[in-house]
């Protein structure tokens, strides 16, 4: 499930007076956010959120965030996507600056946009912090 994806824009105001009025119809409100820095709107169990951002990591033009069942399959996504070629973007671990028990990776896809896999959950204690290895195929 998508938990969250954010874009860049050039006027955050702009965008944002923009984007209340176009999700008005569709019953989507904005949400949550800080002047100045960025807003996001709940559209329907997911966010879509704006940002300013001169692209310096983690952020990228674009940015989707994957939510998951466990901080495992955090890691194992994260394995997998270098496994595949991904850049690092941000090695599993905690993300106190969302939330306490936000957990999340993030890797830069073939073209170069952030994708994430989080979950916003405490820890279980079978949760591993260590990055699982892939099978071999």
């Amino acid at each position: 499930m998508i938990d969250h994806i954010t874009i860049a824009v050039s006027d955050l105001e702009r965008s944002k007076l923009f984007y209340e009025r176009v999700f008005e119809p569709l019953g989507y409100r904005l949400s949550f956010g800080k002047e100045g820095v960025f807003w996001a709107f709940d559209v329907g169990g997911s966010l879509f959120e704006i940002q300013h951002t001169d692209d310096k990591p983690p952020l990228t033009r674009v940015h989707v965030a994957f939510r998951v069942q466990s901080r495992a399959e955090v890691e194992t996504f994260y394995r997998a996507a270098l496994e595949a070629g991904a850049g690092d973007n941000g090695a599993p671990g905690p993300r106190p600056q969302y939330s306490e028990k936000y957990y999340a990776c993030f890797v830069l896809d073939p073209d170069g946009y952030n994708i994430e896999a989080m979950i916003d959950a405490p820890a279980t204690p079978a949760s591993s912090t260590a990055i699982p290895q892939m099978p071999d195929a």
